[in-house]
């Protein structure tokens, strides 16, 4: 897997396409009832290619008058694992698309809740490639 033409591929629309805006509202409709009562917005990126591993984040952007606390945000991976709305399966599945022909996606795990801010915090989503 060539890393120069990896931010080629996850563009800016691309990365919308794989992971709506709206994908947040439906997760905290599904977890709380009322999807106002979420404190984050979630939004897919790109990180980069570490040896075998595509890593992606899933970046934890605070909601105005919300507050993304370390305590609200570290047992997320837990959930984000396995939540059938934030669906990483079907995710890796997708990306594995976008690589057709370039790698394979051979499994994933997320990582630890990373802050980056008062008011962002990342979940990384390392992916296994394969070469075809």
């Amino acid at each position: 897997m060539d890393a120069t033409t990896l931010p080629t591929l996850f563009t800016p629309d691309t990365l919308l396409r794989l992971f709506p805006r709206e994908r947040a509202n439906e997760f905290f409709e599904a977890l709380f009832g009322d999807a106002d009562e979420g404190a984050y917005d979630i939004e897919l990126g790109y990180r980069g290619l570490q040896g075998s591993e595509l890593v992606m984040e899933l970046r934890l952007h605070e909601r105005p008058g919300r507050c993304l606390a370390c305590n609200l945000t570290q047992g997320l991976p837990q959930v984000f694992s396995r939540h059938p709305v934030i669906n990483l399966n079907s995710l890796v599945e997708d990306i594995g698309e976008l690589l057709r022909g370039r790698a394979r996606c051979s499994g994933w795990s997320l990582g630890s809740t990373e802050q980056q801010s008062r008011s962002l915090h990342v979940v990384p989503l390392k992916i296994r490639l394969e070469t075809v």
